[in-house]
C-alpha cells in the first residue's frame, strides 16, 4: 500500500508548495476543502503545473497522483483517509484552524495503525500546529487523551516561499518563488522517527528558525507593502526600487536583527547574510508581487505575536530602539479599506467607532504596563485624527 498525506486547503501555497513536496516524496495528496470550486477542479482535472520563478528563469513541474474531496458534503469520507493516512497537513490560514479541528479529531480516534499519524500545519503563524493540536484535543473524548499520542504527533514547522499574485485564469496552475525553506521539528517523532519528505529540513529546535523567518522575511514583505500602497506603488518589487522605502526597510530588518542574534545566538555576519538574500528575494521583479495582495489581513499582521509589534514589544522590554517597526506599525494601521481585504474594512470600522486605548488592546494585544503600549497608542491617536 502507498503512502497518503490528507492535506488540509487547496489554494496556492497548498498546491504550488506543500502538496508539490507530498507527491515529488511519492505521497498520494487527498486534498480537503470546502470551497466547491477547487474541489471541482481538482476533481476534474488530474494534473496541474507549478511553474517556480527565479533570476535564472522559470522551471516547470506537473503534479499528479492526487485525489480531492468536499468536507462540507463528504466529512466521512475525510475521516476514513485520515484513519489510513501518513501525515496530515493544512495551509488554511492560522484563523481557520479551529474550523478543520473537529473532522482531523474524528480520524485520530479512529485511527487502528501502529504509527501515529504526522500532523504538521504549514502556516505564517509560531506555534500554527500546537494550536490545531489543541483544537483537535478539546473535540477529542476526555478518557481518549491519555493515550492519544500513540493516535497522532503533532510537530510545528517554518515555511517560506512567495506565492505573487497568479494573474487572470490560473486554474489550478501556480506560479512561486523557486526559493523554499520548509523546517519542521523532529522531536515528537522520537520513538518512530520523522516522516520522509523531499526539502523538509528536520531540527531539535524550531524557534530560531520561525522567528528568524518571522521577523526578516514577513517583517520586511509587509513594511515594503504597507509603505508601498501608502505612496502609490504598484508592487513590492516597484517599492523596494523607491531608495526612501529600501532603506526604512533596512532599519526595521536592523531592529530584528537585533533581537535574533542576542536572542538565538545568531552570528550577526550569518544574520546580515540572510537579510540580505531576503530583500534580494522579494525585490524579484519576476514575481510582480502586487502590494495589496501582500498587505492584506493587516488585523491579523498587527497582532501580538505577529511581524511588527512582536519583535517590537520584545525589543521595547529589552530598553532597545524600535523607530522602523513603530513606523510600518503605522503603516499598517492606515491601511484601510482595501479592495478584497475584509480586515482592511474591519480595521477601518475599528479605528472610525472604538477609541484608541481599545483598539491597541484588541488589535495588538498590548497592556499599559508594556514599555511599548505608548508609542502604538499615539500612532493610533495620530492616525485617528487623520495626520
Amino acid at each position: 500500500m502507498g503512502k497518503t498525506a490528507v492535506h488540509f486547503g487547496g489554494g496556492n501555497i497548498g498546491r504550488g508548495f506543500v502538496a508539490e513536496k507530498l507527491v515529488m516524496s511519492g505521497y498520494e495528496v487527498v486534498f480537503v476543502d470546502v470551497m466547491d470550486s477547487i474541489i471541482e477542479q481538482l476533481q476534474k482535472n488530474k494534473s496541474y503545473q507549478v511553474t517556480e520563478l527565479g533570476a535564472e528563469g522559470e522551471k516547470t513541474n506537473t503534479i499528479s497522483n492526487y485525489r480531492a474531496i468536499n468536507s462540507k458534503t463528504h466529512e466521512a469520507d475525510v475521516i476514513k483517509e485520515i484513519e489510513e493516512a501518513d501525515i496530515v497537513t493544512c495551509a488554511v490560514g492560522p484563523n481557520v484552524l479551529k474550523f478543520i479541528a473537529p473532522v482531523i479529531a474524528k480520524g485520530v480516534e479512529g485511527r487502528k495503525r501502529q504509527t501515529p499519524l504526522a500532523v504538521i500545519a504549514c502556516e505564517n503563524a509560531i506555534g500554527a500546529t500546537d494550536t490545531l493540536a489543541g483544537h483537535i484535543k478539546d473535540k477529542t473524548p476526555q478518557h481518549r487523551l491519555e493515550d492519544h499520542h500513540t493516535r497522532a504527533r503533532y510537530a510545528n514547522s517554518a515555511i517560506d516561499r512567495i506565492v505573487p499574485g497568479q494573474g487572470p485564469n490560473p486554474g489550478l496552475n501556480v506560479k512561486i518563488e523557486s526559493f523554499f525553506e520548509w523546517v519542521v521539528d523532529k522531536t515528537p517523532f522520537h520513538g518512530h522517527g520523522h516522516p520522509k519528505i523531499e526539502g523538509v529540513k528536520w531540527v531539535d529546535d524550531l524557534t530560531p528558525f520561525i522567528e528568524r523567518k518571522l521577523f526578516t522575511v514577513n517583517t520586511g514583505h509587509a513594511a515594503a507593502a504597507y509603505y508601498g500602497h501608502n505612496r502609490g506603488k504598484k508592487t513590492i518589487y516597484e517599492a523596494l526600487e523607491d531608495k526612501q522605502i529600501k532603506d526604512i526597510v533596512h532599519e526595521a530588518l536592523a531592529e530584528t536583527s537585533h533581537l535574533i542574534v542576542n536572542k538565538h545566538g545568531i552570528t550577526v555576519e550569518e544574520q546580515k547574510e540572510y537579510v540580505d538574500k531576503i530583500i534580494k528575494r522579494i525585490s524579484n521583479p519576476h514575481l510582480e508581487d502586487v502590494v495589496e495582495r501582500v498587505g492584506r489581513a493587516p488585523l491579523r499582521k498587527l497582532s501580538k505575536k505577529e511581524r511588527f509589534v512582536g519583535p517590537a514589544a520584545e525589543l521595547a522590554h529589552r530598553g532597545d530602539k524600535v523607530d522602523a517597526l513603530l513606523g510600518c506599525i503605522e503603516m499598517a494601521f492606515r491601511f484601510q479599506n482595501v479592495e478584497d481585504d475584509e480586515e482592511s474594512a474591519q480595521l477601518a470600522k475599528m479605528m472610525k467607532e472604538k477609541d484608541a486605548k481599545t483598539v491597541v488592546k484588541e488589535v495588538c494585544g498590548l497592556e499599559e504596563s508594556e514599555p511599548l503600549y505608548k508609542d502604538v497608542l499615539k500612532i493610533v491617536e495620530k492616525v485617528q485624527g487623520g495626520k
